[in-house]
């Protein structure tokens, strides 16, 4: 007999686990070389095929016809049956954070994509900091970049966007100082982190540890993984090589990376947040079949739905 006592407890425990389901989103960056990354559109509906629910993209595939216009591209992601994770920058869009000339357009730029995004649900901007000059990033570069994070970060809170900087080798937020000095020099309430574990790993960093340093800072994970001889972190840094021929990045499970451990840290700590699995090339087999690896990886082995 289902009493209103019953009911409750019943109500209670369905409430306790979805919340515990809820606490991770899962999505996919769709800009893979090897097929993807030239027709966004398609990329987003094999991405759904194969059983993702939210895309994450650049600014770049839109700014012709949609900037001006959310509603036809919300159009076709309904139709498509996806949701943004969220859009990121890039070209045309300023992007050198160290220039202090550069800081008033890029302020302007990326509001105007904070507000884009936001048309969409978005609930975080995810950025990259701008390519890496030969000579690297200075301590003068670092204090530049802080500051218009820290400014940028805090015009985006107002109208209800995370921004989240996004370690990425071969940028000007590339390895554990620069991520170090960022994060002790901005405010947590205006800047959070991405986590990408393939980049942090192949910084030199391991991802196990930063995960656990920065918990709750962190506002997004990029799931790749690399070879399993760079477990822990790589030993010594590569330059750029070309994706398709030498790719430094692999689906998940390829060994590189301690996911469960990543994992069990994220489940300690209760934290909320998006699994974006990325792939930057797939040299190997069609972009579909690599998200799928990784999607199945994340279902069977981290047991996240």
């Amino acid at each position: 007999m289902l009493t209103r006592r019953n009911f409750t407890t019943l109500a209670a425990i369905t409430a306790a686990g979805f919340a515990a389901d809820s606490r991770y989103t899962v999505g996919v960056t769709t800009n893979t070389l090897g097929g993807w990354e030239k027709d966004v559109f398609l990329s987003f509906r094999e991405a759904r095929e194969v059983g993702y629910h939210h895309v994450e993209s650049f600014i770049h595939y839109f700014v012709k016809d949609y900037y001006d216009n959310p509603a036809a591209l919300q159009k076709k992601i309904d139709e498509i049956g996806v949701k943004f994770t969220t859009i990121s920058n890039g070209g045309p869009l300023e992007t050198h954070f160290e220039d202090p000339s550069k800081h008033e357009k890029l302020l302007a730029d990326h509001m105007r994509l904070g507000r884009f995004i936001k048309h969409f649900g978005c609930t975080h901007l995810k950025i990259n900091l701008g390519p890496r000059r030969p000579t690297g990033t200075t301590a003068e570069d670092l204090a530049h970049m802080a500051r218009s994070c820290d400014a940028l970060g805090g015009q985006l809170k107002a109208i209800g966007i995370r921004l989240a900087i996004h370690a990425h080798m071969w940028s000007q937020f590339e390895n554990r100082r620069e991520i170090d000095y960022m994060m002790e020099h901005t405010a947590p309430a205006n800047v959070g982190f991405v986590l990408d574990t393939g980049h942090i790993t192949m910084a030199g960093i391991d991802p196990v540890e930063l995960t656990r340093t920065l918990g709750h800072r962190i506002a997004e994970f990029h799931m790749k993984d690399t070879a399993p001889e760079n477990r822990g972190g790589a030993k010594s840094r590569i330059d750029r090589p070309d994706m398709m021929k030498n790719p430094p990045f692999f689906p998940l499970g390829h060994g590189g990376v301690d996911f469960p451990a990543i994992k069990a840290h994220l489940d300690r700590i209760q934290w909320r947040g998006f699994l974006t699995v990325e792939l930057d090339s797939s040299p190997f087999r069609p972009p579909k079949e690599s998200a799928r690896i990784s999607l199945n990886y994340l279902r069977k082995n981290l047991k996240v739905s």
